[in-house]
């Protein structure tokens, strides 16, 4: 039987124009707010990842553009990776100033009022699904108040978690495990290429 194709998409630059294998693939997903990849990955989108916890998010909650933007408008199903339990208990939370001026640590209640009056389908992922993420990377429970598993990782650990390897091909491309210094670049990096290693997902290059 012949594999259906998922593509799970990164934030980073791609080096070709990968639109009509995108489109094509029975599966795409994205993350937060691509913005290297635009023009280059067409337009199919089937989840759309997001992080409810970060101040990117709270400048995309106040931008119209954002809900109006060719991803979001395409993406059939919106997914928050992190639970507020987890935002609560793990995530850096604004210094007064920042809290002053508006800053918050979580902002998934708003997240769900705009999504929801977009008409989008929303779900949060459980506290259990971020643990045993963390786990699986080799974040202990001392490190997880200082490394931040990435949007990207809990997508790709999601997607596979959901197509089962004897009916889904899926493919990487646009990620480079580089950005905001406290996500877990390395140990990401190392579960990807074990996962490649063992033929459970591939690089499209």
């Amino acid at each position: 039987m012949t594999r259906k194709t998922a593509i799970i998409i990164g934030n980073g630059k791609l080096q070709r124009d990968l639109s009509e294998v995108v489109d094509n693939a029975e599966f795409a997903m994205r993350f937060n707010e691509p913005k290297a990849s635009i023009g280059l990955s067409g337009s199919r989108t089937d989840i759309l990842m997001l992080a409810a916890s970060s101040k990117p998010m709270q400048r995309r909650l106040t931008d119209p553009a954002f809900l109006t933007s060719p991803t979001f408008t395409a993406a059939k199903e919106v997914v928050l990776a992190y639970h507020p339990d987890i935002i609560r208990k793990y995530h850096p939370k604004p210094n007064l100033l920042s809290r002053l001026k508006g800053r918050r640590s979580d902002w998934t209640m708003r997240t769900i009022e705009l999504v929801g009056a977009a008409g989008k389908e929303i779900r949060i992922m459980p506290p259990q699904f971020y643990i045993e993420g963390c786990e699986e990377l080799g974040v202990s429970q001392c490190r997880m108040h200082q490394l931040f598993p990435s949007t990207g990782f809990f997508g790709i650990r999601y997607v596979l978690s959901r197509l089962p390897a004897d009916e889904w091909d899926v493919k990487l491309c646009g990620f480079s495990w580089e950005g905001w210094k406290r996500h877990a670049w390395l140990d990401e990096r190392r579960w990807v290429e074990d996962k490649v290693a063992s033929g459970r997902i591939s690089m499209l290059i």
